[in-house]
């Protein structure tokens, strides 16, 4: 199967680039970032902080099915742009990984279709090539088509 979430990894940089094209309105496609209710649902993850505002912060918890919590994610918001952009940090705690800043660019391409375009950098170029040793482009592949899924099920319920 084709993966609709491309990941750009020039070789010797210590950064990625992530786009994906959504069958969605843009104002929809920020909504999944920015409301948790609907955050918990596309990436499977419990939201207990989400501040969609310039120096708000925010924490995601995901659990095992036991109910063992087995990451917990924060970070801050530096840029907040409604339906444009989100500049923020990303930290995944007591692991390895340093801190990551993350620009997210969402973009209007037709009235029903939007693009969003991560810009991911790392404190290495060794960090990041170790993030992409992991199953980490299958896994926002998985993502974002849980996000299309369950926000095209909204569409039809606002429209």
């Amino acid at each position: 199967m084709e993966r609709k979430t491309k990941v750009n990894a020039e070789e010797g940089k210590q950064e990625l680039v992530i786009t994906r094209e959504f069958e969605l309105p843009v104002e929809l496609l920020f909504k999944a970032y920015i409301e948790p209710e609907i955050v918990e649902q596309w990436m499977g993850t419990k939201v207990l902080k989400l501040e969609s505002k310039k120096h708000g912060s925010w924490q995601f918890e995901t659990s095992d099915p036991q109910g063992n919590v087995v990451l917990k994610t924060n970070g801050v918001i530096h840029e907040f742009v409604p339906n444009e952009k989100i500049t923020r940090t990303f930290e995944m705690e007591n692991t390895p990984f340093p801190v990551q800043l993350e620009f997210l660019e969402f973009e209007k391409l037709t009235s029903n279709t939007s693009k969003l375009t991560m810009h991911v950098i790392y404190k290495s170029v060794e960090l990041r090539n170790q993030m992409l040793r992991m199953p980490f482009a299958q896994g926002i592949n998985m993502a974002h088509n849980r996000l299309q899924d369950i926000v095209s099920k909204l569409k039809t319920v606002h429209s």
